[in-house]
């Protein structure tokens, strides 16, 4: 049987009723917490630009567009609400795939759910099925495969299809097929970084659209490769270049990967938050002390270092990917949420001083850790001499020191009330806190 076929059988057959209640408060917490990166990223100017592009070109008004509240056709909602809830660097990420996976999930099974107002069960299911294809696949290819491709872009294509063909009512054959097509276009490239580029929000946008396609296209009978993964010229083949094929369907049916979801509280790349973890809890103790800092030595593992070694950064967006500003934010603010990656505190001159005392360092032990965790260790030196360390190895919000129902609506009513008013973010965070009694999802932001 081909790992396409495996999947899809698993897919097909799936019932809303196998889910747990712990897996299903899962899924729900993941759509909330998406949600506020969408709306809120929505007043980013990259997801203008991709909202007044895609409507140059029309569109029949199916699912919402979260930039501007109208509806637009379901194929630009994924495009436009996949970007804007990848650009405040607050959606979720899963570490052993390293994988965005609600940016490159969520938005199409929305969009498709609103079209053809499916129920909350059943949005509820399919996300959890999109997420359940898509880190199995992550975990098989990462971390080698994240050395080039952004697995956001790449893995969660095959995400975004499996959600949206469990909501299309595909069957065994036609998800093989969509599968198929998934595989042909999955792409995203790191060299974005280099640049500070916005293709990083293109790319869970066409993760999205790309499913919503290989699904659609699947239905209409319109063939793929039924051995995309696995094959010759397949997407190992010609992504990977070290596959765990064990891991692919190990325990499969046993539970579900949602639950392994983390959250971000910082608003900035994953790989910086456990150093900033750190950081808060010495802030909290010497915060008094920031004049006396003589140098910050942080060890972490390679991957994060590979990311974040920015000493430099030019622009907001930069800065959220550099590791000794964040610390040298953190310690000087307290603090490093959407409030405070801001233009101002990037030249203040404080903050660039304490950025330049800010020595990155590899701890083997650290690194033979990563994927699974993402550990950090993070010591402080004081000019008369003293010291102080400490380690994480599970940031807040990650499964082992989990980010809450309250914290995470906390969150959300944040990102949401920077665009809507607070009641309508209270109703909207009942209504998908109770998404199981949703019998349409196009109501939710009637």
């Amino acid at each position: 049987m081909t790992f396409s076929r495996r999947f899809s059988e698993y897919v097909i057959s799936h019932r809303y009723e196998q889910m747990s209640a712990d897996a299903i408060m899962a899924t729900k917490l993941a759509i909330l917490d998406w949600l506020g990166s969408a709306i809120a990223g929505g007043l980013e100017k990259p997801a203008k630009i991709l909202s007044e592009t895609l409507n140059t070109f029309g569109g029949l008004p199916q699912s919402t567009n979260f930039v501007t509240f109208e509806k637009t056709s379901v194929h630009y909602a994924s495009l436009i609400n996949g970007g804007a809830s990848h650009i405040l660097e607050l959606d979720d990420v899963h570490k052993a795939s390293i994988l965005h996976a609600g940016a490159s999930i969520i938005p199409a099974a929305f969009a498709v759910a609103e079209w053809k107002q499916a129920t909350g069960r059943e949005l509820i299911e399919a996300v959890a099925l999109g997420f359940e294809v898509a880190i199995r696949i992550g975990e098989a290819v990462s971390p080698s495969h994240y050395e080039i491709f952004h697995t956001t872009g790449t893995v969660g294509t095959f995400g975004a299809t499996v959600a949206v063909g469990k909501l299309l009512g595909l069957s065994v054959d036609e998800m093989v097929h969509a599968l198929g097509s998934a595989g042909t276009q999955a792409a995203g490239l790191w060299e974005f970084i280099e640049d500070g580029a916005m293709s990083k929000q293109l790319h869970p946008a066409k993760a999205c659209s790309n499913g919503l396609l290989a699904a659609a296209l699947a239905k209409q009978q319109f063939t793929a490769a039924s051995q995309i993964l696995e094959g010759r010229r397949g997407f190992f083949a010609g992504l990977v270049k070290e596959v765990k094929e064990e891991l692919l369907f190990h325990r499969l049916g046993e539970g579900y990967k949602i639950m392994e979801n983390t959250y971000k509280i910082h608003s900035c790349c994953r790989h910086i938050h456990p150093t900033l973890d750190c950081v808060q809890e010495i802030f909290r103790e010497n915060g008094s002390k920031i004049e006396e800092v003589e140098r910050v030595v942080v060890e972490t593992y390679q991957v994060a270092l590979n990311i974040t070694d920015k000493p430099d950064p030019r622009s907001v967006f930069e800065s959220k990917f550099s590791l000794p500003y964040a610390a040298a934010l953190m310690l000087v603010k307290g603090k490093t949420g959407l409030d405070e990656f801001t233009e101002e505190n990037l030249f203040n001159p404080k903050i660039r001083r304490l950025t330049e005392k800010v020595n990155l360092r590899v701890d083997p032990a650290l690194d033979a850790l990563y994927p699974n965790l993402w550990p950090s260790r993070v010591t402080v030196h004081y000019a008369d001499g003293t010291k102080l360390t400490k380690e994480t190895h599970a940031p807040k919000g990650d499964p082992e020191n989990p980010a809450g129902e309250l914290e995470l609506r906390g969150k959300f009513l944040g990102l949401a009330g920077k665009v809507i008013s607070e009641k309508q973010a209270k109703d909207i965070a009942d209504t998908i806190m109770n998404l199981e009694d949703v019998e349409n999802v196009s109501t939710v932001f009637s």
